[in-house]
């Protein structure tokens, strides 16, 4: 009875002291190994002694962690109210600084890029905003990045995802959009205008210079008119052509008189 109940003790301890003893660490994790409240060193992965009762072990996930920051006011720098929300992709590089200088680093991050979101876009226009994107969000990364790096803690990539404008704003924009339509049409249209008025002006030299080219020209205009389906064409003839048979009538009679 007495070996039973030394077996059990022994069975007991050992259940206790082995998961206590023996730390197991995944490949995407660091462990931050302190001994009697000190720290020793940052373990890297696999199956790791420890003393028990002594030695304990804080694991820190190295993987890149996505951070969704949700929609903030901003005031631009031309005093206009938008909401803008982001998304901030980090990881932690130093799992040693992760777990001994800040209390919860990814709660320490979330607030920083809420704050830096605000002032970063504040010191910005409206129209930069919409058209600048990839430079704020790389100031934005700049910024967050300098801000976390004492936590061990390196920012890859910040990317603003959606910009909310007032209603106000948006009919206002949409009306000067429309605008600046119109303006590039009329202002194509009075260059194919211009354009066009060179090249008949062009053609009425050359055709001026040349009489048969006029004569060419006037050919094409009546087979043009003979094409289309009219009740009635009038041919209109040149004054050329007419004066000769008057010339003829004048002459005749001439003779007529003579004799």
């Amino acid at each position: 009875m007495s070996l039973l109940v030394v077996f059990a003790i022994i069975g007991v301890l050992v259940l206790i002291i082995v998961p206590s003893a023996v730390r197991i660490i995944w490949q995407y994790e660091s462990g931050v190994h302190f001994r009697l409240g000190r720290l020793v060193m940052v373990r890297p992965p696999g199956v790791r002694l420890m003393i028990p009762f002594v030695d304990s072990m804080r694991k820190v996930d190295t993987r890149v962690l996505t951070m969704d920051v949700p929609a903030q006011e901003c005031i631009t720098k031309d005093n206009v109210t938008v909401r803008v929300n982001a998304v901030v992709y980090f990881r932690v590089v130093h799992a040693e600084q992760a777990i001994i200088n800040v209390a919860d680093y990814r709660m320490a991050t979330y607030l920083i890029a809420q704050t830096t979101l605000r002032s970063v876009l504040g010191k910005s226009t409206l129209d930069e905003l919409l058209a600048e994107r990839e430079r704020l969000n790389q100031s934005l990364r700049e910024t967050i990045d300098e801000a976390t790096e004492p936590w061990g803690i390196k920012v890859s990539m910040v990317e603003v995802k959606d910009v909310e404008l007032p209603e106000s704003m948006q009919r206002a924009m949409a009306a000067q959009a429309e605008a600046e339509r119109e303006r590039r049409a009329k202002i194509i249209h009075a260059q194919g205008e211009y354009e066009s008025s060179q090249k008949l002006a062009d053609a009425a030299k050359i055709i001026g210079s040349q009489p048969a080219a006029l004569q060419l020209r006037y050919l094409q205009t009546l087979i043009t008119i003979a094409t289309e389906r009219t009740n009635t064409i009038v041919f209109p003839l040149p004054i050329d052509v007419l004066r000769a048979f008057t010339q003829r009538g004048g002459g005749s009679g001439a003779e007529g008189k003579g004799e």
